[in-house]
């Protein structure tokens, strides 16, 4: 009779103490699998809020009703992050539903992850939004249906967006930019990568009243003029600049970017108008880079390596300057200039 005990002390007290302390070191999905070991591992994993504190349906299957079935459990109920990245089978209609249903809050909820869910629309993002008040990130990169409405949404029930990813909303304009430079103050990332129809006018109003930026993404946006990248040069806080395809950019912007010292990534890949003189002002303005890309710059020579050099070999890790056919020096001399790269490319 003692080994039948000693076995069912092992199952109901052992075994679900072991998988309360591994079971944070595991992927959600594989800590779901583990409430079907035993009643008593069920009980004890269920009874650790810390555990359901996220919800991870990226690139699932119906999606949408997983989720509504998901926050119909008590153990969400403090749910802080939820992510339908690439998530098929999610539309509209599970958001309004949420929205309706009796009992369903998502207040505690932190950050949301929408990216590429195109069944999306104006709509879902209307409902959304309204199930979490106290949003602090949202990311909707690459749901191209969407317009300014959503901004408009977003803007009236999250009021303490401080990181939003935009990328690829291609129907975002100027008016959206406005509300969010009127709502966010405190904003610290923004990511408006392929936001084509945005002008001069939408990107000076955030540069001028989200003072508090620290990242900022305009990947793949050649229209924007040189007067109103020296705009960004007010960013004192800013660490991460994504500039590839600046194709107004000139010396002149680049002086005014190095007022932002703080910065550690620099992206200037294509930027065909940038010549050693805007280079070497980074160089002596902002000695924290860690990397930089000067990517297809045909106007940058071995002068501007020689700058970075002396300012930033403590902390240059990575350096493109591939395609800089005026940069003559070698892989081996590019690591005597720099003994901490991990990552480079040069000219070939």
């Amino acid at each position: 009779m003692a080994a039948p005990a000693a076995d069912e002390a092992w199952c109901r007290e052992t075994v679900p103490r072991v998988m309360e302390l591994v079971s944070p070191r595991l992927p959600q999905r594989d800590v779901c699998a583990l409430l079907a070991v035993s009643p008593w591992c069920y009980r004890a994993l269920v009874a650790n809020p810390g555990l359901w504190e996220v919800l991870d349906l990226r690139e699932m299957k119906n999606a949408g009703d997983r989720l509504i079935s998901a926050l119909s459990l008590a153990r969400y109920r403090h749910l802080k992050v939820l992510n339908l990245e690439f998530a098929q089978d999610i539309e509209d209609r599970h958001f309004i539903h949420l929205k309706e249903m009796s009992g369903i809050s998502l207040e505690n909820l932190e950050f949301l992850n929408l990216n590429a869910c195109q069944k999306i629309s104006d709509k879902g993002i209307e409902a959304g939004t309204c199930l979490c008040p106290n949003l602090q990130g949202l990311s909707i990169y690459w749901i191209v249906g969407l317009t300014d409405s959503s901004i408009v949404h977003i803007t009236k029930n999250c009021r303490h967006i401080v990181d939003l990813n935009l990328s690829g909303c291609k129907n975002i304009s100027d008016k959206g930019m406005r509300l969010i430079a009127n709502s966010y103050p405190g904003l610290k990332k923004l990511n408006i990568t392929r936001c084509v129809k945005l002008t001069d006018d939408g990107l000076k109003e955030v540069l001028q009243k989200c003072s508090s930026l620290e990242s900022l993404n305009l990947y793949a946006l050649s229209s924007f003029s040189d007067k109103v990248y020296k705009e960004i040069g007010l960013l004192s806080n800013l660490t991460f600049l994504d500039l590839c395809g600046a194709q107004n950019l000139s010396d002149n912007g680049l002086v005014c970017i190095s007022r932002c010292r703080g910065l550690t990534y620099l992206n200037l890949t294509w930027c065909v108008r940038v010549t050693d003189t805007g280079v070497v002002a980074i160089a002596q303005g902002c000695q924290s880079l860690e990397l930089l890309s000067l990517f297809g710059i045909v106007g940058v020579t071995d002068a501007c390596l020689e700058a970075l050099s002396k300012s930033c070999s403590h902390s240059l890790t990575t350096l493109d300057v591939n395609g800089c056919i005026g940069i003559k020096r070698s892989r081996d001399d590019l690591l005597k200039l720099f003994p901490k790269l991990s990552c480079f490319k040069v000219h070939s």
